[in-house]
């Protein structure tokens, strides 16, 4: 064996490739994220508070899990997906019902969070790409970026549809539009895939939570009325399936040749 072969491991990347099933899962698990949030502190009962305690815990064990992975693997990591939108959203509502705080302020804040996570990122590893997430210190990092993107857009998104009064409906065309501007800027533009990425990934979380709340919110409030109950159901299960196929087909799996350094 060459010392150059014997200085380099193939290591595995602990994210998925972006692929079109990637943005088809990622779209679900926000969606049922904002259901999920209300079904729990409205319809059981257990309120804002509890819920958030609760939630923040079964996401803490999760990451545990998703953490001794060394390679991808689609139910720890998607579980892990559901879970940090579930969180995030709650981080939003609790600093806005229960604290007092302003959606604007909530997006501000959240905006400089997440920007900050990505500076300490690049100043300590020398890269944001999602490609090379094969080592601990980068994965927190990505998680961490994860947790804002949803906290973030959770605020944006309450931001138009309540605060402008814009509307759920309204609201999900508005971001559909710009994650589809989004991707002609990257596929004919030549908008940074980086860039892009993130922007996308912030964007899907209003677009997810608009497409949640209106078909879960009532007529009166500008929904189709099916419930956080049936919506949940729904999205859980259309994620399940698509989980089970990401398995089968080994849809997400990357390897990294990296320097063990």
């Amino acid at each position: 064996m060459s010392a150059t072969a014997a200085n380099e491991t193939v290591l595995l990347n602990r994210v998925p490739k972006v692929t079109f099933d990637f943005w088809i899962i990622k779209l679900l698990a926000v969606t049922m994220g904002e259901t999920a949030a209300d079904y729990l502190a409205v319809n059981l009962g257990l309120g804002l508070t509890a819920t958030s305690l609760i939630m923040a815990a079964v996401l803490a064990v999760a990451l545990v899990l998703q953490f001794r992975q060394r390679r991808y693997v689609p139910w720890s990591y998607w579980l892990a997906v559901v879970l940090i939108s579930v969180v995030g959203t709650l981080v939003t509502d609790n600093l806005v019902d229960n604290l007092g705080v302003s959606l604007v302020t909530c997006t501000v804040v959240f905006t400089v969070a997440l920007a900050a996570t990505f500076a300490l990122w690049y100043a300590s590893e020398r890269t944001l790409s999602i490609h090379k997430v094969f080592t601990t210190r980068r994965e927190a990092f990505y998680w961490l970026a994860i947790l804002f993107t949803f906290a973030l857009g959770t605020a944006v998104g309450d931001l138009i549809a309540e605060k402008f009064g814009i509307g759920y409906y309204s609201t999900g065309i508005l971001f559909g539009m710009i994650i589809a501007s989004l991707a002609i800027g990257y596929w004919f533009l030549k908008l940074d895939p980086i860039l892009g990425f993130w922007l996308a990934y912030i964007f899907t979380r209003p677009l997810g939570a608009s497409i949640g709340d209106f078909l879960s919110q009532p007529g009166e409030y500008g929904g189709l009325g099916l419930g956080t109950t049936k919506t949940s159901i729904i999205f859980l299960l259309l994620i399940a399936i698509t989980v089970v196929y990401m398995t089968l087909s080994h849809d997400g799996d990357e390897a990294v040749a990296a320097q063990p350094n």
